[in-house]
């Protein structure tokens, strides 16, 4: 001992006589961040330049914290991140090994740059010394550069090239990713750093609020501004998009005592009640004449918030909304510079601007109650904003999508939350979907309220359909995301047959956690945004023909139960409260009538096919 005295210093002597602390490498650094971030799962696919993130979460699973998910492809796990951020409110993480792994994430990391939702992503390295070697999937600047591919789909982006950069870049990235616009952040990590073992003084950096507390600027005078105009305004139309989630009471509280009128963008639209009074329905991709004929009326003054103005939400950039009678709130100036021709830009997080703008107007506390509906009038009204009521209503056989759409507004629980895929999935579901929904501001007492209703959270969105970007397969994933952010919530997911035989492995993830999500496929044997755009525009028909599959039996395979629906007799004898009561997933193979067009003509208006 007295030899081991003079070779080693005391101090470590004593550590080594003493009962070990288990070193904590980076990889346990960035871990413990994301716990104390509120981060609860991180989605991803393992590989070995990544491998000391997936031992950090082993430890981290064990103790309470952050667990993986093991996605069935990197993309699959960036939906899911996707679709938990959104429900949650939190940021969504997302991990993958190096190279393939890297880019097999972008594309589901640029759909939610393009759809603002805040997501931090990891990707490892091999270790830096083998750079420019030729190392096995190396994405390095000097191999298959992964760092600049993230570049134009990321809100930060950087490579960690030294142990002590990650508590700042991990900082910043997270900040960068909450910000408004927010989005995605990546950070490349080589290997070695992952592994390098860090000083017990390497504190977590401090997050504490940074997710929990959303900066309540605004501009004042602008609000001012704002209110002198509504006051003056004798037909004010409120158009609410997909970030006005947190302010959906103070918006409804507007409209009635403006005694205004409210339409949606086709992502707004899951904030609302679809059977509201003043709702005169979805302006954009799948949405409904009525609110293009209430913007073309050309009422006084429009008062857009929380959306971008892309092709989807803007109704291909219609001139009966993108005019001088436009007031544009937004706490974005990304999406502030869209509308330069705007009367007015009200910068500023939305639900303090309506705030503001209610005690401006000297609104009471409670908003004025609207005359009662009864389930049947609004439904009656419903069916008045739709394009073909009557095939919502009608016995068939093969399944047509109103029918479809219609039976799951109406069998579902009120709190379900719906997800869209790209395609006809999300048009169909923009136009007809319905759910029984009381939410209209307040209540008046001993009214009409379908027992098992739950009033959602200021986050909530009961459909949920992505813009722009709009990759086939998010739907899949994202229910994922969803199920899991939620277990009070049942999930149903609506994908084509395309999408689901691009993803639609990751039921399997749904399988494996025991998530209550009915996996809903409307199967045509096509592409059918292609064919029905081919025959609209006059165009080839060419390469949309899908092979028939029996998705039931593949779910079968899975071990996951499933069903083909053949007519609209079967599709009454489903037991949806059943299906989604149960601890795991369910697929329903409903054939569509595939002859029926989807309301696509804005898309075919933009691309200048329609004929």
């Amino acid at each position: 001992m007295e030899a081991l005295r003079k070779l080693v210093p005391t101090r470590v002597v004593s550590s080594v006589m003493a009962p070990e602390t288990p070193q904590r490498d980076a990889a346990d650094l960035i871990v413990d961040a994301l716990e104390a971030l509120g981060v609860e799962f991180v989605f991803g696919v393992p590989g070995g330049a990544i491998e000391p993130l997936y031992n950090a979460l082993a430890r981290s699973g064990r103790r309470g914290g952050p667990q993986a998910v093991v996605a069935r492809n990197e993309q699959g796990a960036a939906y899911m991140a996707d679709g938990y951020a959104r429900e949650t409110g939190r940021l969504g993480v997302c991990i993958a090994t190096s190279g393939p792994g890297a880019t097999n994430l972008i594309t589901g990391v640029a759909c939610s740059f393009d759809n603002s939702v805040p997501m931090l992503v990891l990707t490892g390295q091999p270790p830096i010394r083998n750079f420019g070697k030729g190392a096995l999937q190396e994405s390095s600047c000097t191999g298959i550069n992964t760092v600049a591919m993230f570049r134009p789909c990321t809100r930060y982006n950087s490579l960690v090239s030294h142990p002590d950069q990650i508590p700042v870049k991990l900082f910043n990235a997270v900040m960068q990713a909450q910000r408004a616009p927010s989005g995605p952040s990546h950070l490349s990590i080589p290997v070695d750093i992952l592994r390098h073992p860090m000083s017990p003084e390497t504190e977590v950096p401090d997050f504490a609020g940074l997710l929990r507390w959303t900066p309540a600027l605004v501009d004042v005078a602008a609000v001012e501004q704002l209110a002198r105009l509504v006051s003056e305004a004798q037909r004010p139309v409120w158009l609410i998009g997909d970030g006005c989630g947190e302010a959906g009471s103070e918006l409804m509280r507007l409209v009635q005592i403006t005694e205004g009128s409210f339409v949606t963008t086709p992502d707004g639209k899951g904030f609302v009640n679809p059977r509201h009074p003043r709702f005169k329905g979805v302006f954009g991709f799948g949405g409904h004449g009525t609110a293009a004929e209430l913007l073309s009326s050309e009422p006084d003054l429009v008062i857009a918030l929380g959306t971008g103005f892309g092709e989807f939400n803007s109704g291909g950039w219609s001139s009966a909304l993108l005019n001088s009678r436009l007031v544009h709130v937004d706490d974005s100036d990304e999406n502030l510079m869209r509308s330069p021709m705007a009367r007015l830009h009200v910068r500023g997080h939305i639900r303090s601007v309506c705030e503001q703008l209610l005690r401006l107007l000297d609104a009471p506390q409670e908003g004025a109650l609207l005359p009662f509906q009864h389930p049947q009038m609004a439904q009656e009204a419903y069916d008045d904003m739709v394009d073909e009521p009557e095939a919502a209503r009608q016995p068939c056989s093969p399944v047509k999508p109103q029918r479809l759409l219609a039976t799951l507004g109406q069998r579902c629980p009120p709190h379900t939350r719906f997800v869209a895929d790209a395609g006809n999935s999300a048009a169909w579901a923009v136009h007809y979907l319905a759910p029984q929904d009381r939410r209209s501001a307040r209540l008046p007492r001993n009214t009409y309220l379908p027992s098992g209703q739950e009033q959602r959270t200021s986050r909530s969105s009961w459909l949920r359909v992505t813009m722009d970007f709009a990759p086939m397969g998010w739907a899949i994933g994202s229910a994922v995301g969803i199920a899991l952010a939620n277990r009070r919530c049942p999930v149903v997911c609506l994908t084509g047959d395309g999408s689901y035989l691009m993803n639609g492995q990751e039921i399997t993830v749904a399988a494996e956690l025991g998530l209550p999500v009915i996996y809903i496929v409307l199967n045509d044997g096509a592409l059918g945004m292609v064919k029905h755009g081919q025959r609209l525009a006059g165009a080839e028909p060419i390469g949309f023909e899908l092979p028939q599959v029996d998705f039931a039996a593949m779910a079968a395979a899975m071990g996951i139960p499933g069903q083909v629906i053949r007519s609209s007799a079967e599709l009454d004898a489903v037991d949806f409260d059943a299906l989604l009561a149960r601890p795991g997933p369910t697929l329903l193979d409903v054939r569509i009538d595939g002859e029926q067009v989807p309301p696509m003509n804005l898309r075919m208006r933009t691309l200048g096919t329609a004929r």
